[in-house]
C-alpha cells in the first residue's frame, strides 16, 4: 500500500499544482479578466464551455457495492489513477472518455461466514494495464436554483469499454502462477457510476465519484470458479476537472438556466417599466402641447365683431358687421368709379369684362413647382392684380384645385386642395378678406382634357377662379 501511495504522489502533486496555478492566476488577474457573460436563453450552446479534462486518483477493489459473488473471500484496496475527457452536449447530459490504471488484489485469509475456504488459490494480484470506456453522464439536479453558477452537481453515468489485465495467483503451496492459456487478456466491461462535482473556481471542479465495472469474463482475478459468474471491480476516486475554453464563457454543466431566466425576466420587467414611464411622460408632454395648440387655434378662430377676420389678425377690432373690410379687418375706402367701368348698386359692385380679364390672365399664368403646392414667382404679379380688384370691390372668389390622373387618388386630392389653399393664403396676405375666399380640391375627378396625352394632362393641372 505504501509503494502504491509513492507511485501516486506525482499524480497528486500534478493535480494540486494545476489547481493552485489556475487559482493563483484567477486571483492575480481578478481586476483585468472579463466577467462571465451568460449567453441569451434559447440561443443554443455556442456561448458555453463544453470541453473539459480531468485527473483522478483513488482505490481499486475487486468487488461491487451492490453485492454479488466473489471468487476470493477478502478484497484488498489498491491505488488506481486515471484521466478523463468530457464533452457536455447539454446542461444535463455529457459524453465522457475515461482511462484507469492500477492493481486489484484479494485473498482467502478469512471467509465472511467463518468457513474454511475451498479454493486452490491463497491470493491474487491483477495488474490493470489499461482500461478505456465511453460513458453518458447525466447531471441529476442543481442544488441551489437561485445561483447563476451552481456549486454542487450530482451525476450518474453508464457506458461501455475494454480493460487489459494481467492476473497472478498464489496457490495454497505459496507458488505464484500465471493465468492460462495466456498471461494477459482484454475483456469488455460495463461501467456504472455515480458521484458529485463541486466548483472550486470558474474553471476547476472537484470530482468525487464511485464506479462499478462489470467484466464480461470470470478470469479477472486469475481464477475461473464454476458456476460461471462475471467478475467485477470498483473504483472510488477523487480528482480535479479542468474546463477548457475562454473564461468569459460559463461552464455548461454548472450553468443554471432557471436562475438566468429569472434574472433576465427581472431585467426585462425593469426595462419595460422604464419604457412605460418614459412613454407616459412623453404622452403627458404631447397632451400639454396639444392643449396649447387647441387654445391657440380657438384664439385664431374667434371673431368678436363678426367682420369675417379673426381677432388674431384683426387690426381694426369692433368694426360694424355691415361695413366691408379688408384682410386686416379694417374698413375699405369708398372709391367713386370712373367712366362707369364699375356700376355700383346699393354698396355692391357688378362684375365687368375687365374684372373677368384680370382673373383669366391670373389663371393662364398660374404655375406651381413640380408635384408641390408652392406658387412660382412669375405668377405673383397676376395674382396681385386679382387681390387689388377684390380688396377694392369686395367680390367673393371660389378656388377649385384640379390635377391630372398621374399618382393615387388620395395624393392628387390632397395636392389639389393644397394648391387652392396656397392661392387663397397669398391673396389674403395681399389684403383680401379671409372670409371672401373659398378653397376646394377636386383632385383628378373633373378633367377638361384626356389624361392620355401630355397636353391633356397639362390642361387638367389647374386652379379655377370663380368670381361672384
Amino acid at each position: 500500500m505504501k509503494k502504491q501511495l509513492l507511485k501516486c504522489l506525482p499524480i497528486i502533486a500534478l493535480m494540486l499544482g494545476s489547481f493552485n496555478s489556475i487559482k493563483a492566476q484567477e486571483t492575480t488577474t481578478k481586476t483585468t479578466t472579463v466577467t462571465e457573460i451568460n449567453p441569451p436563453l434559447f440561443s443554443g450552446n455556442n456561448g458555453f464551455r463544453k470541453w473539459s479534462f480531468g485527473l483522478n486518483v483513488g482505490a481499486l477493489a475487486p468487488f461491487a457495492a451492490i453485492g454479488g459473488r466473489n471468487d476470493f473471500s477478502k478484497w484488498l484496496p489498491k491505488l488506481g489513477y486515471g484521466a478523463s475527457i468530457k464533452y457536455q452536449a447539454s446542461h444535463a447530459f455529457g459524453i465522457q472518455l475515461d482511462g484507469v490504471m492500477g492493481e486489484l488484489a484479494g485473498n482467502n485469509d478469512r471467509l465472511q461466514n467463518g468457513a474454511v475456504p475451498v479454493s486452490p488459490y491463497r491470493s491474487f494480484t491483477t495488474k490493470m494495464n489499461w482500461s478505456a470506456s465511453l460513458s453518458g453522464v447525466v447531471t441529476l439536479a442543481n442544488i441551489n436554483w437561485s445561483q447563476m453558477r451552481t456549486s454542487v452537481q450530482p451525476y450518474l453515468s453508464v457506458g461501455a469499454g475494454a480493460v487489459s489485465y494481467t492476473p497472478r495467483t498464489i496457490n495454497n503451496a505459496g507458488i505464484s502462477e500465471g493465468m492460462l492459456p495466456k498471461a494477459t487478456d482484454i475483456s469488455f466491461f460495463v461501467p456504472v457510476g455515480f458521484g458529485v462535482k463541486m466548483n472550486l473556481s470558474k474553471s476547476v471542479n472537484l470530482d468525487l465519484g464511485y464506479t462499478m465495472s462489470f467484466v464480461d469474463n470470470d478470469n479477472l482475478d486469475g481464477y475461473f470458479k464454476p458456476p460461471y459468474a462475471a467478475d467485477k471491480y470498483s473504483y472510488a476516486h477523487i480528482g480535479l476537472e479542468f474546463a477548457l475554453g475562454k473564461k468569459s464563457k460559463p461552464q455548461m454543466a454548472t450553468h443554471n438556466p432557471p436562475a438566468q431566466m429569472n434574472s433576465e425576466l427581472r431585467a426585462a420587467d425593469a426595462k419595460l417599466a422604464a419604457e412605460i414611464a418614459a412613454g407616459q411622460e412623453n404622452l403627458n408632454r404631447k397632451i400639454s402641447e396639444m392643449s396649447a395648440l387647441q387654445a391657440e387655434l380657438a384664439k385664431m378662430k374667434m371673431d368678436s365683431d363678426g367682420d369675417g377676420v379673426s381677432d388674431y389678425f384683426d387690426k381694426c377690432p369692433g368694426t360694424d358687421r355691415t361695413v366691408k373690410v379688408d384682410g386686416a379687418g379694417c374698413p375699405l375706402p369708398v372709391i367713386v368709379p370712373a367712366k362707369d367701368t364699375v356700376i355700383r348698386i346699393t354698396n355692391n359692385y357688378v362684375i365687368t369684362e375687365e374684372d373677368r380679364r384680370i382673373v383669366s390672365e391670373a389663371i393662364r399664368n398660374l404655375e406651381f413647382e413640380f408635384a408641390k403646392s408652392s406658387i412660382s414667382n412669375r405668377s405673383f404679379p397676376y395674382l396681385n392684380r386679382v387681390a387689388e380688384m377684390m380688396a377694392l370691390k369686395g367680390f367673393s372668389l371660389k378656388l377649385g384645385g384640379h390635377t391630372d390622373a398621374v399618382g393615387s387618388n388620395a395624393a392628387n386630392l390632397t395636392l389639389s386642395k393644397d394648391r387652392a389653399e396656397s392661392v387663397k393664403n397669398y391673396l389674403v396676405s395681399r389684403g383680401v378678406n379671409f372670409g371672401k375666399i373659398e378653397a376646394v380640391g377636386y383632385g383628378e375627378t373633373q378633367p377638361v382634357a384626356s389624361n392620355k396625352t401630355a397636353a391633356g394632362r397639362q390642361k387638367n393641372r389647374r386652379v379655377e377662379f370663380t368670381l361672384y
